[in-house]
């Protein structure tokens, strides 16, 4: 396996731009990391978790779903002029991807996603390279490349035919014979917040989780909706039409379960008019309805909603919440 310097690996990207949109995490300049292109600011790799939502890439809050003309004409937006290259997920993110790319498929095959996520590719990064020097769980496969990080060096890991062609490809000057250290140490990270996880669904789903306790964690929230703006298995959208010199435009954004018209039907009646009722619906979709629709959870536990939230109910602290107060003693 080839091993990759980070000077490397900025080459091989900026290579990869003829063939490919490649979106990288870069330093912005007030410090923190974002996906961007490797032209517009230093390519930053180490630092864990990209705090936007990674399947955006495919899922973007806005975007077109087809123009009408006065001359009846119906045009739908072509897909990208290249291919999508993302790098900077993280094993978490993989899943979530994983998971949106079964959800956009199921029953109805949704050609606005698939024109993006359709002959994409995806680099996640693992291994030694965290925020603080954490530890990043190595994914094992759900992307093509796994760029797994010992502390001075990525080693690549391709698990598709796109990921072997694109390794061909790098120029580097270090081969790595073994991962079986760094996979050891990968093994070996706490899953404490799943068993939390796994506890409260388990919790909700026998109704041991009395109503009052979701007006309680309700009365904290302040519908920023900061939760679902970087949650990478949020998929709820509302769609729109506007009038723009003399055509209609109709768009689909991101819509948000902590709203109060998320659910409001045209005659006025809501049925989840009470915010405790739609903060319930936001840890019971994931961690109940899900599970029973889709056979598992859909928190993969990547902590974003956790981070941005201002009042401390993220899924994570809220679980933890249920268990210690609803969990057996």
């Amino acid at each position: 396996m080839k091993a990759a310097t980070l000077k490397e690996l900025e080459n091989f990207f900026k290579t990869c731009e003829s063939e490919y949109d490649v979106l990288v995490p870069i330093k912005l300049h007030d410090g923190t990391r974002s996906l961007g292109k490797i032209t517009d600011a230093p390519l930053a790799l180490a630092g864990g978790l990209i705090p936007q939502k990674t399947t955006s890439v495919f899922f973007p809050q806005r975007e077109t779903m087809f123009t009408v003309g006065i001359d009846k004409n119906f045009i739908i937006p072509d897909p990208p002029e290249k291919p999508i290259m993302v790098v900077g997920l993280t094993a978490e993110d993989a899943e979530c991807l994983e998971f949106i790319d079964k959800f956009f498929s199921t029953e109805y095959h949704d050609d606005l996603y698939f024109k993006k996520r359709d002959n994409s590719v995806v680099f996640v990064i693992s291994g030694k390279c965290g925020k603080n020097g954490e530890f990043l769980k190595i994914s094992g496969g759900k992307c093509d490349i796994e760029l797994v990080c010992n502390g001075d060096k990525y080693i690549l890991v391709p698990y598709t035919e796109k990921g072997n062609e694109l390794e061909k490809l790098l120029v580097c000057s270090t081969e790595i014979a073994s991962l079986d250290a760094l996979h050891k140490e990968s093994d070996a990270l706490p899953t404490k917040e799943k068993d939390i996880l796994l506890e409260a669904s388990k919790l909700i789903a026998q109704d041991r989780v009395p109503e009052k306790f979701w007006d309680e964690i309700a009365n904290r929230c302040i519908a920023c909706t900061g939760c679902n703006l970087v949650c990478p298995t949020c998929t709820c959208f509302h769609v729109g039409d506007l009038n723009f010199e003399g055509k209609v435009v109709r768009k689909r954004i991101w819509d948000s379960c902590q709203l109060d018209g998320f659910m409001r039907e045209t005659s006025g009646h809501n049925p989840m008019g009470i915010e405790g009722q739609r903060t319930r619906r936001r840890i019971h979709h994931k961690l109940v309805a899900d599970l029973d629709r889709w056979g598992h959870v859909t928190c993969y536990l990547c902590g974003r909603c956790d981070e941005v939230c201002p009042s401390n109910i993220g899924i994570k602290a809220v679980t933890k919440e249920i268990v210690d107060r609803f969990g057996q003693k």
